[in-house]
């Protein structure tokens, strides 16, 4: 028998940072920067609310037919070898996701916000968190309070989201690279979950929009910090700019 090639937390840290990275700058006549591509539903909607959702039903309906991902095969260099579908599904719903938080007005190049898109993508409620930092659940963030988490809690989230992605086919942080993030989507027969992408698209309205960071964790897994973990940074940096 054959050895099996195994991947590790790290390993999946990389892939999402290498996949966010590309999900920003695009990638060349196939896939534009966020921005251009936020911007494009933005200009023909009365409002960011409309915006996001008319882009979320596209990426859902265009996700569900068969073809839509070969144009992304073998375009994105990750870290490690993964599958070619499986990196173009993490690819297109990572993009989705960090475009619906690029609407609703939240800076993408700040930590705090990548890990939130990583914790949309993986299923990782985050409201005690948030709370703890002093921000009011079930209200769209328009403060600096987010950008306040500070670095020793962003680490904890990010350990839930690994092991969140790796642990539904493996053991011990470990999983066979076949089955690499069965959470964020499968391909069969070169087309999307149609009901996992849907799911992923409505976690990211309303965590983005609506300040419901729950994530729709129906699990006892919310990450949780004691109050010293949580301390109020005194930058003062927005996290949400002005449109």
């Amino acid at each position: 028998m054959g050895k099996k090639s195994l991947i590790k937390q790290e390993d999946v840290s990389n892939i999402l940072n290498t996949c966010y990275e590309a999900a920003q700058k695009g990638i060349g006549k196939v896939s534009p920067p966020i921005e251009q591509f936020a911007e494009d539903y933005l200009c023909k909607s009365k409002t960011p609310e409309a915006a996001a959702k008319s882009m979320l039903n596209n990426q859902i309906t265009k996700c569900a037919t068969s073809g839509f991902l070969t144009g992304f095969g073998g375009l994105i260099t990750l870290p490690i070898t993964i599958p070619a579908n499986v990196g173009s599904v993490l690819y297109v719903q990572m993009r989705m996701v960090a475009c619906t938080a690029y609407m609703a007005g939240y800076d993408l190049n700040a930590d705090q916000v990548q890990t939130f898109v990583y914790a949309c993508l993986a299923g990782v409620s985050v409201n005690e968190v948030v709370k703890k930092a002093g921000v009011k659940v079930g209200q769209k963030i328009a403060t600096n309070a987010i950008n306040k988490i500070p670095g020793k809690a962003l680490t904890k989230i990010n350990q839930k989201i690994g092991f969140r992605f790796i642990t539904k086919f493996g053991e011990k942080g470990i999983v066979n690279l076949g089955k690499m993030i069965p959470v964020v989507g499968a391909v069969i027969n070169g087309s999307f979950d149609y009901v996992e992408t849907k799911v992923i698209a409505d976690r990211a309205y309303k965590m983005f929009f609506e300040g419901d960071y729950s994530a729709g964790d129906t699990e006892q897994n919310d990450v949780d910090f004691d109050e010293e973990t949580v301390i109020m940074s005194n930058a003062d940096s927005s996290l949400a700019p002005n449109r």
